[in-house]
Order: C-alpha cells, then structure tokens, then sequence
C-alpha cells in the first residue's frame, strides 16, 4: 500500500515538473522568434531594482504579451526597503555627480545615445511587444530617447543664467542654474521608455541624479533600458547616477513622500497626478506633471480636405502640391490603438465638410480593420492591440454610455474576437458637443465627431474640457491661423497648425495645461524645471552701498 501511495505520488510530482516545464517553456523569452529579448539581457526571471547592484525581494509580477495574453518573462519587484536603498544611493551619487563639469556630464549622456542606438532594434521590438505599440512606433520610441541624448549633449555647453545689470556702481547681478538634486520619475505604460529618456537626459546633464519607478506592466522595458545606462555609467567608473525600483503602490508611495526626493516627475492619469501633487507639495518638494488629454482636431470650412484625412493627394489646391502622406484625422484617432496622451479624441468638423468628411474617414477605417490589424510586431501591422483588460473594459464602458446619453456608432464599437486585447477603432456621431462622456479621457480608440458652424464655436468646444494637452487646425487662412494661436485661441500647451495633434518632437517643451498639470518635458528651456535658480549680487568694490539708495548710519 504504501509503495502504491509513493508511486502515485511520484508520477504526480513527475506530471506536476512536466507541467511547469511547459508552462515555464512557454514564456516567449524561451521562443527564438523573440531572441532580442535576450539580446537585451533579459532572463525568464529578471530583477527589478538596480542601485549599483541588481536585486528584487518584493513580489513576483509576469509581464504579458497584449496581443497574444502570453507570458514573456518574469519580474522580482521592489519593497519599500528597496525603495529606500535606491534613494540613498542616488542621493549619495548625486554628490559626485553635481561636481563634475557640465561638458563631461554632456559626454557620459551622449555615451548613453550611442549605447541605445546599439539596441534600436531590439529595445524598440521589446517596447512594440510589452506595451502593444506596433514597431516604427517603438523603434520611434527608442530614437526619442538617441535623440533627446544628443539633443542634451549641446544643452550641456549653453544652459546658462543671465548678467543682469546692477543699480550699484562696481556690482553685478548673476543667475545662476544648479542641480535639484536626486529626481524621482515615474512613468506611464504607453510611452514606457521615452518619458523616462526625456526626463533622465535632461536632468542628467544639469547634475541631477535619476531614480526610475517604470509602469508596473512594462517593467521589461524599465530593466533593458537601466541596463544599457547602467553599462555606460559602470565603464566610466560613476556612481549608479540612473537606479531604478519597480514595484507597487507602497513603492511609489515612498519615492513620493520622501524628502531627499527633490522633483517627482510623474506621467499618468489626472486622478494619481493630483494626489501625487498634493502629497510633494505638502513636503514642499516640487512636481513635474504629464497627465490626461482630451484633444480635438479642428476642420475648417477651408481646410485642404486630403491633407485633413491624411491621404495621398495628386491634385494642386490652393498653389500648393500636397504630393504626401499627412497623417492627420487618421493616425491621430488610431495610433497606437488610440493610447496616447495626444491621441485625438475629437473632431470638431464644419458643416460644409462634415458629412464628406466623415464619409471619408469611415472608409479609412474600414480597410484598417479589415487588412491591418495584427500582431504589433508584424510588418504589416497598423493597428494593435489595447495593452490590458482594464483598458478593454474602459472601453466597452465608454461606448455603453454614449449609446446612453444619445450617441450613434458609426464605426466600430465592437471586440475583436481574437487572442489578445483587440477591440475596433470606433467612430461616434450625435452626440452633443458637451456630453459628459465627451467631457472625460477614454484611453481607447474612440473618437466623436462634431458638426460645427463656425471657428469661434470650434475654439469654444476645443477649449471648455479639463485637460489641456495638444490641438490642432486645418486651415489656408492666415486669420484662421493667428486667431487659433493668439490669446483667445486654442488653451492647450500644442497649438498645431495643418498636422495632427497626435506626437511631438523633442526640440519643443512638451506638455499641456489646466488639468494635463502644467509640467514641460523635452526641449525649449524645460530644463530650468531640474534647477534650482539663484541670484547672485557681487560687490568688487571697496565699499558696501545699499539697494535703493538707502542710507543706514
């Protein structure tokens, strides 16, 4: 009897090994059409913090495949400890860091550029894999970050303060910029290796230190992309001047409220972007917010109707051959299954257009639906999938309420019945320009198309939502044009002009106002955001005068 019970129990110890063999062999990691994600480093299970070492006692979360609802790998997260760790450590680093010269920072930045355009390939294939974004997007994504290092390398020889003049002989007033200090960022999953670049290169160069807190779901891409910076850092003999912790709430609770954690930058949605505001403030630290879009696209009565729909146009309108692909209307609504921040949310089209327009844009949808949805890494792929179920749910959701409040589908509305998290890029019509559920941010493919009469009335719509992030209008008149960016113009922080407002280049500062949170990332002066700025009075003379010709004897 007993040697039966040990003989059952060994066939099922053996069947339970032989199951999670293949369940562990099943992880895409172990795949060889996946090989570049070992390229990056990674394993079947993968540390998530990096302090100078790799560690990671906190839980074991997977990271999956949206298209497909396959494990890629696993990821060991943080504790608060951890968390904790990382932060000594930047802020030990820091002090280094802050007293090596400006052009040598520039120098160990640019090193970063070109280690990253080692792994262009790869690192961009892992982001089209992990977040969902289809592969020019995620190589797009990755040369963000080459581009905002080279971008930083030539920032590292000109941010400079002003000579200002003094009202005092034989005195000089300068400003000057110097570093916060150690800089927490905590990034969203949707452009889950770019907004860390943005801020890491910026801040780096003006003798920040970096700690990275990545989107808990896109915690591979947070890994290989430390990896290619801690390298760089580690052959130049620095401290971990980039760490990084994944992990949960209680994770990012701490980089938020503690003290030596000089500037949080935080990209995500306004409701998490509030209370994180509130909770650095109370400590009087400072916050660099990214949060919602609600972005319309303005159609005018004398907008070139092809380059609006983004379609390939042959004839010459107006004096002007637009022999080109403009993806406006379009990629706008579409791309990246409607995940991004700027991702246009409206179509604000006049009258005398609308009904064309729309005919227009339907057929467009349709033939992506039918011939180019897919699996992001497949080269004919324009259209992926949503990067979880909350996201599908969310969407199901916003379609059920404009149905409620007197909504019409035009196109879409539906899941897709495949492996993976694919619903239908869903056009709606009917629906009153101040309808609640326009009002709100649905992170999905969903865009609703309004009738307008006038300029006036498409300014006054784009500009009464919360969120104001990106905007655009198709225009030939030049009135048109100063009017949509003059004062009563558009209200958001991109004003575009005859292009989308989906996407931005990283010589601009990005970033919107009202409840997007009135932060700025990128080019333009965004880096005074990583300072802090002091004036400095210098008296070379032998005596010591007051300001405003006081006399105190």
């Amino acid at each position: 009897m007993q040697t039966l019970i040990s003989n059952v129990s060994l066939r099922l110890t053996v069947n339970i090994l032989k199951q999670q063999k293949r369940t562990m062999s099943a992880y895409l990691i172990d795949d060889p059409n996946f090989s570049f994600l070992k390229e990056l480093g990674l394993e079947k299970v993968n540390s998530g913090v990096y302090n100078g070492k790799w560690t990671g006692n906190g839980p074991t979360v997977q990271s999956i495949d949206p298209a497909t609802g396959k494990i890629i790998a696993e990821i060991k997260t943080g504790t608060v400890d951890e968390m904790n760790e990382c932060i000594r450590v930047g802020t030990e680093a820091y002090k280094t860091w802050s007293n090596i010269a400006p052009p040598r920072r520039g120098e160990i930045v640019r090193q970063i550029g070109d280690e990253l355009r080692k792994y262009l390939q790869p690192l961009g294939k892992l982001v089209s894999l992990e977040m969902g974004k289809i592969l020019p997007e995620g190589v797009g994504e990755v040369q963000e970050f080459v581009d905002i290092c080279d971008y930083a390398v030539g920032l590292s020889r000109m941010f400079a303060g002003q000579v200002i003049p003094s009202e005092r002989n034989k005195h000089i007033i300068l400003e000057k910029w110097r570093p916060l200090g150690l800089v927490g960022v905590i990034s969203a999953f949707n452009f889950p290796c770019a907004v860390f670049g943005w801020n890491a290169a910026i801040a780096l160069t003006v003798g920040d230190t970096v700690l990275w807190k990545g989107a808990p779901t896109t915690s591979l891409i947070s890994i290989a992309t430390t990896r290619i910076v801690s390298e760089v850092v580690e052959r130049n003999g620095l401290p971990p001047i980039s760490t990084l912790c994944q992990g949960g709430v209680d994770v990012g609770k701490k980089l938020v409220s503690d003290d030596r954690v000089k500037l949080v930058s935080f990209t995500g949605s306004t409701a998490v972007g509030r209370d994180i505001a509130v909770d650095v403030q109370r400590r009087f630290g400072k916050v660099l917010l990214e949060l919602g879009g609600n972005n319309a696209l303005v159609i005018n009565d004398d907008a070139n109707f092809d380059m609006a729909l983004g379609e390939k146009c042959q004839i010459n309108i107006g004096g002007f051959n637009f022999d080109k692909l403009l993806d406006a209307a379009f990629f706008g609504c579409v791309g990246t299954a409607g995940q991004r921040c700027t991702t246009t949310r409206r179509l604000i089209v006049h009258e005398s257009l609308y009904d064309k327009f729309l005919v227009e844009l339907t057929k467009r949808y349709n033939n992506l639906l039918n011939k180019k949805v897919g699996h992001p890494l497949e080269s004919n792929t324009l259209f992926g999938p949503l990067h979880n179920q909350a996201a599908v749910e969310n969407y199901k959701n916003a379609i059920n309420e404009a149905l409620q409040q007197g909504g019409k589908i035009e196109f879409g509305g539906k899941i897709i019945d495949r492996p993976g998290f694919f619903v239908e890029p869903t056009i709606i019509t009917n629906l009153k320009h101040d309808a609640p559920i326009i009002m709100k941010e649905t992170f999905a493919p969903i865009v609703y198309v309004l009738k307008t009469k006038n300029l006036d009335e498409a300014i006054e719509w784009n500009n009464e939502v919360d969120q104001g992030l990106s905007s655009a209008i198709f225009t030939k008149d030049i009135s048109s044009v100063f009017q949509w960016i003059g004062p009563n113009g558009s209200d958001c922080g991109l004003v575009n002009v005859n292009t989308s407002p989906s996407g931005a280049e990283i010589g601009g500062a990005f970033g919107g106002e009202k409840h997007t949170g009135g932060g700025r990332e990128s080019g333009s002066d965004s880096w005074k955001q990583y300072c802090k700025r002091s004036t400095v009075t210098l008296n070379y003379s032998p005596e010591l005068p007051l300001a405003q010709g006081i006399v105190f004897e």
